[in-house]
């Protein structure tokens, strides 16, 4: 049982801003493999499906995002997943817009929801996918609560369904290959 967690913040207002890459991306899975996430538990809306062979959660915690390790505690509780079989997608402002690096453990960095993620799990073995937003320009809650302009919008589309193929390759036992498919590609650093 695969547990992938996309970061971001519920209601309407922030559905298409810089923050909620990870809920993008969790969209891109949703209908890829046919999981309806509709369900409420855990903090989070949640749906239940296979992900290739693999049993998996796609979940969206709506605990807003700097209190985003409730809700993954609470899921990792439950479905009592092994660290490795956790799956954090989100947003990045220390890569470019449309760049991606995945990671099989380390630390939060600079980002609120995954410093939350690793203080209430109390561990960061876990895989992330890091979706890049860009460096703020005019401050940091107005980037990453605004959304994206139109220059950017290919690139970050591109981004959100490649990220969503990183997961799978992550669930298949394939992170090596996904990080050599995607670590290095975005609009500013074409593979």
């Amino acid at each position: 049982m695969f547990i992938v967690v996309g970061l971001g913040n519920p209601g309407r207002e922030y559905a298409a801003t810089r923050h909620n890459a990870g809920y993008m991306v969790l969209d891109t899975l949703a209908e890829r493999f046919d999981i309806d996430i509709c369900r409420r538990n855990f903090r989070s809306v949640y749906g239940e499906g296979r992900i290739g062979t693999q049993k998996a959660v796609l979940a969206k915690p709506e605990t807003f995002m700097n209190n985003s390790g409730w809700a993954v505690r609470d899921l990792m509780n439950w479905y009592k997943a092994e660290p490795d079989h956790l799956i954090v997608v989100y947003d990045d402002v220390d890569i470019p817009v449309g760049t991606l690096r995945m990671r099989d453990k380390g630390s939060a960095g600079t980002h609120n929801g995954m410093k939350s993620v690793v203080y209430q799990l109390g561990y960061d073995n876990f895989p992330r996918v890091r979706v890049g937003i860009g460096n703020a320009e005019h401050g940091m809650i107005d980037h990453v609560l605004g959304n994206f302009n139109d220059d950017e919008k290919p690139a970050i589309s591109e981004a959100v369904k490649d990220a969503a193929t990183a997961v799978e390759l992550i669930v298949k036992g394939q992170m090596h290959e996904a990080q050599a498919r995607f670590n290095h590609k975005g609009k500013n650093n074409p593979k």
